[in-house]
């Protein structure tokens, strides 16, 4: 069951919030927030009233393309669904409580400083003869023993607190940044770093740390496909706000995932026309999507479930076509939709992956708005959108600089 949560400070929050955006239209659904929240002294109302509020705001955002604003209104809606821990949107908006938070940081890497000093120190007393090396080798060993700490419940487990819980889901939305660093060690080393800032294009370092994210996205990935024990949620997990994989056609993952009562999609996608192309996530261990019947292929049982589902999807989209463009801002006439399912590592019955391939590019020909394609095609499509755009962002080391 969910906890809904709201409060003074996430009405603060929402109303600074309002001071960022000159759009009318997002404007009034904020608006609409605040009155369901009651203001200064009220109740603050809460519930899943005030989720989709906060929800249509960041799809609102999102159709503006301010995409900034929107994820800050999809921070405040986890909040609000109970997914989210005060501290995090502190940790994010409130200026004071994340210099708090990075005092407390800095406290920790000192205690781990001063833990790994107190490490040597003991290695130093047992072993006076020790070598760097050995001080590795006992870091090093210290770092695999720490793969057999666990948490549980039972006999021997460890209980956390609500507070712990909450530092571990702080420290899971933070980053750490180095400052006021000390001198290189060298005169060279500083010339080096002083030509590497000197040169630096602010532009192409952005770029670069989106593509160092979309690898890291894309290898998590790979491994919930190739784990043959994840599940659907494990799989949406992986590829929520990651609507890059899904190729150039889309401009974002929609804040909101249901449009109608009984219809909440898997991961709704924003074409740059405005329209909606809903994607339906599947297993990847799926052992007859593609079964051998009377010596001819077919997709099995499993994959016709799921492209009924996304022409059910379909249709209701299309008989509430202008209830939720009036509502939502979303066109929904005529969606598409992509159906994720499978892998052919999973297949059984001596099919190849070449006749998976071969049979879904069949099926997919006959079909004019829904698409069935496995995990190992987005995964090597993805994979090749991303090397394409590595190379683009390579620098050429032969090339002069612009005047």
């Amino acid at each position: 069951m969910a906890t809904f949560r709201s409060g003074f400070t996430l009405w603060k929050m929402v109303q600074a919030a309002r001071e960022l955006t000159e759009d009318a239209r997002v404007r009034e659904r904020i608006d609409a927030v605040l009155r369901l929240m009651g203001g200064y002294g009220g109740t603050y109302g809460k519930g899943r009233p005030l989720v989709d509020a906060l929800e249509n705001v960041a799809q609102e955002a999102i159709l503006h393309e301010d995409f900034g604003l929107a994820q800050r209104f999809q921070r405040f809606a986890a909040y609000a669904g109970g997914e989210l821990f005060l501290e995090i949107l502190e940790n994010y908006y409130d200026e004071e409580a994340r210099q708090r938070s990075e005092e407390s940081m800095r406290r920790m890497v000192a205690i781990g400083a001063d833990r790994a000093a107190a490490a040597l120190d003991v290695l130093c007393r047992d072993n006076p003869d020790a070598t760097a090396t050995d001080a590795r080798d006992l870091f090093r060993g210290i770092a695999r023993a720490a793969d057999y700490l666990g948490l549980g419940a039972g006999e021997g487990g460890i209980q956390l607190s609500t507070k712990e819980v909450r530092r571990l889901q702080q420290y899971g939305h933070m980053e750490i940044l180095l400052r006021n660093l000390p001198r290189p060690a060298s005169a060279e080393a500083a010339r080096l770093m002083s030509d590497a800032l000197a040169d630096a294009d602010a532009g192409l370092l952005a770029q670069l740390l989106e593509l160092k994210a979309r690898r890291a996205g894309l290898t998590a990935l790979r491994a919930a496909v190739e784990s043959p024990d994840s599940t659907e949620g494990a799989l949406h997990a992986c590829l929520k706000n990651q609507e890059w994989i899904f190729g150039g056609a889309y401009v974002a993952e929609l804040a909101r995932r249901q449009y109608t009562p009984d219809t909440i999609l898997d991961i709704p996608l924003l074409r740059g026309d405005g329209s909606l192309h809903v994607v339906e996530l599947k297993r990847a261990n799926i052992k007859d999507l593609v079964i051998r019947r009377d010596g001819h292929l077919m997709l099995g049982a499993p994959a016709h479930r799921a492209v009924s589902q996304a022409q059910n999807y379909l249709r209701v989209m299309d008989e509430n076509r202008r209830t939720i463009l009036a509502d939502h801002g979303v066109d929904t006439r005529r969606s598409s939709a992509t159906v994720v399912i499978g892998h052919p590592r999973y297949v059984s019955g001596n099919v190849t992956p070449q006749e998976v391939a071969e049979t879904l590019r069949t099926y997919n020909t006959h079909t004019a708005r829904i698409e069935v394609i496995t995990y190992e095609t987005l995964l090597d499509s993805a994979a090749r959108m991303l090397a394409l755009s590595s190379t683009q962002q390579t620098p050429d080391p032969t090339e002069e600089p612009a005047a």
